[in-house]
């Protein structure tokens, strides 16, 4: 009798196939496109005279100028972003869809562009930045307040849509149910909406900090590069490549030490650690 063999399915095969081949192309490009430039990055940082660097003012006021400017640019995105994102998500009305592009269009365009658009509405000649000096003595360019905005024009995006995907996305049932029962439309906003999407909430509200404690094209463009007033990091670690490369490697090394941990302890915090 000749001996039993045991045959895999061919589509069990063709899945394991697929899987490894896919696991395979996804490590590769995590090597490659991550691990590799941060390795780089560590490799040739200035160790020996880390804390020199770290020590000098003007590297001092840039860190915590980012803090101060991502920080405020979060605030924003999260108090105007959420309005947005229930208005797209919640209200029907008539170009509800190029009201969603505009909103995104700062995830497209070179943040350059966003900067001179900046500078045209609020410069010193721009659109509304004229009224603004002419009637309240208000110049917004080449200020904090405008990298500021900068930040915010850019991170802003990243909130709505995360935010505005939760909202489609929740069972609007318990909302209706809890209006039927008599509650106000304020209370089943704090007791059911905000509870129910508060991981979009902090996955929005961290992709938003990240990208303004990055953002450099705008923030150049529109308020310029003052050291101690707009030089946030970002533009920082641009200033010293030109003339000092082992201090914009530490820069960099800082900036990328504290987005990973803010952005790490945001999720521990609001994503469950997932």
């Amino acid at each position: 009798m000749a001996p039993h063999r045991t045959v895999g399915h061919p589509r069990r095969v063709r899945r394991g196939l697929s899987t490894g081949l896919l696991a395979a192309v996804g490590g590769a490009a995590l090597l490659v496109l991550v691990v590799i430039p941060v390795v780089a990055l560590v490799a040739r940082a200035p160790w020996s005279s880390a804390g020199e660097i770290l020590a000098q003012p003007a590297n001092r006021r840039a860190l915590r100028l980012s803090l101060v400017v991502s920080g405020w640019a979060l605030l924003l995105s999260v108090g105007f972003g959420f309005p947005i994102a229930w208005l797209l998500a919640r209200v029907a009305f008539p170009g509800r869809r190029v009201a969603r592009a505009l909103v995104t269009l700062p995830m497209v365009v070179p943040p350059v562009v966003g900067g001179v658009a900046l500078l045209l509405a609020f410069g010193p000649d721009g659109l509304v930045g004229q009224w603004l000096d002419r009637w309240f003595g208000i110049q917004l360019a080449f200020t904090t307040a405008a990298a500021v905005v900068a930040a915010t024009f850019v991170s802003l995006p990243f909130f709505v849509i995360t935010v505005e995907s939760a909202l489609r996305g929740a069972d609007r049932r318990y909302e209706d149910a809890a209006l039927t029962l008599g509650a106000s439309r304020g209370m089943v906003l704090t007791r059911l909406t905000l509870p129910s999407i508060r991981g979009a909430l902090g996955a929005g509200a961290a992709l938003s900090w990240a990208r303004a404690l990055g953002e450099f094209g705008a923030t150049i463009t529109f308020a310029g590069s003052f050291e101690g007033r707009t030089r946030t990091m970002p533009l920082a670690i641009n200033q010293a490549l030109k003339t000092d490369e082992p201090t914009a490697i530490l820069l960099s090394l800082v900036l990328l030490g504290v987005s990973v941990t803010v952005l790490a302890s945001l999720r521990d915090h609001w994503l469950g650690g997932t």
